[in-house]
């Protein structure tokens, strides 16, 4: 007479039985998965450990492992292998703590060459000095090694990443006072009453390259896109000094070899020549020495309250709305631009902007 199962039986309902089914169907699931979702299956439907080994030629003690830990954790888990001890570990933590401290300072600092530290010049550099650290158990520290320490502490000392200090002391209060004349514009921007002022958002790009071919760019007849030549000729750079009118989205550009004081205050009659002379012109603008130099007040007082200058605090560019156009026009017109000289690029420049003015986009704040 056989003898009875002392095992109690598995309750699965309806979702974990079709969810069993759907993985032992699966083509893209764990063969061990696969296996153990049959078991479990097998076992549910009344068949007991014996004949459950024979159907899938294996041994009733890795069926008896299965159904154990379904029975005390659950299917989920009992699909899963459970965690198990593992190795010793060979670096102890004190050990681990001083290799990170070497990770973490420059090897500049300890009289090498270099900034950065390679995992082979930090894993030679740590068998070399662990004996006398005192952790001789970094004795055979291999490169792999030094990769999974590093990232188990999620420690990067060979790449860079950049921040931007904080230097302008009044950065709240400046800008503060950015973001209330963005909302100034949202509010004429709803209001019937006509205002005689314009809020204008301005800054320089400088250094615009004016690039040539030395070759003839290729059609999409053989490739799917342009080809250019790798090699090209450079005709020096040009600088362009723009501002968006945040009221209805035209853009007020002017291209010169720099831009010094004397090309700041020709855009700026400039402005004083669209607008009506009744309209008070506030500008949005950054601290670069030309805005705030002596030929600048000079021409302001000849103009008095015609202008009103409203600065972003320093190092903080991406508060200014007129960045968001030269981004846009960086990616979409500048990036493939050849031109034959630096008044070719000019010309084009001021047509790119003539043609957008034809279509005016107005820049929120968000």
């Amino acid at each position: 007479m056989p003898f009875g199962s002392k095992k109690s039986g598995l309750k699965l309902s309806s979702g974990e039985s079709g969810k069993l089914v759907k993985i032992t169907k699966a083509r893209k699931e764990k063969k061990s998965r696969i296996e153990r979702a049959k078991i479990i299956l097998a076992y549910n439907s009344g068949k007991n450990i014996s004949v459950i080994a024979r159907e899938m030629d294996t041994n009733r003690a890795k069926i008896d492992r299965c159904i154990n830990k379904a029975l005390r954790f659950g299917i989920e888990i009992a699909l899963e292998d459970l965690p198990r001890k593992g190795k010793p570990q060979r670096i102890d933590m004190n050990a681990r703590a001083w290799f990170l401290s070497l990770a973490c300072r420059k090897p500049k600092e300890l009289g090498f060459a270099s900034e950065h530290w390679t995992t082979c010049a930090l894993a030679k550099y740590t068998r070399d000095n662990c004996e006398t650290a005192g952790y001789p158990c970094l004795k055979k520290l291999s490169k792999g090694t030094v990769s999974k320490i590093m990232n188990n502490s999620n420690i990067r000392p060979h790449k860079t990443s950049y921040y931007l200090e904080k230097k302008d002391p009044d950065f709240d209060t400046k800008m503060e006072q950015v973001l209330h004349v963005y909302k100034e514009v949202e509010i004429y921007k709803k209001s019937d009453e006509k205002e005689c002022i314009a809020i204008l958002s301005y800054d320089e790009k400088p250094g615009i390259q004016a690039i040539g071919n030395a070759s003839p760019d290729l059609p999409p007849s053989k490739y799917s896109t342009w080809a250019k030549d790798y090699e090209y000729k450079r005709y020096g750079t040009i600088s362009l000094l723009a501002s968006i009118d945040l009221m209805n989205g035209k853009i007020y550009a002017k291209v010169f070899d720099k831009h010094r004081s004397v090309e700041f205050i020709d855009f700026l009659k400039d402005l004083n020549e669209a607008y009506t002379k009744d309209s008070i012109i506030k500008i949005i603008l950054d601290n670069h020495s030309a805005h705030i130099s002596k030929e600048t007040m000079k021409y302001l007082n000849s103009v008095p309250n015609r202008f009103k200058f409203v600065f972003t605090p320093v190092h903080a560019s991406w508060l200014n709305i007129i960045e968001m156009f030269f981004s846009k026009m960086a990616r979409s017109f500048l990036r493939g631009v050849r031109v034959f000289s630096k008044n070719e690029l000019k010309s084009r420049i001021l047509k790119y902007i003539e043609e957008l003015n034809q279509s005016p986009v107005i820049f929120t704040w968000k």
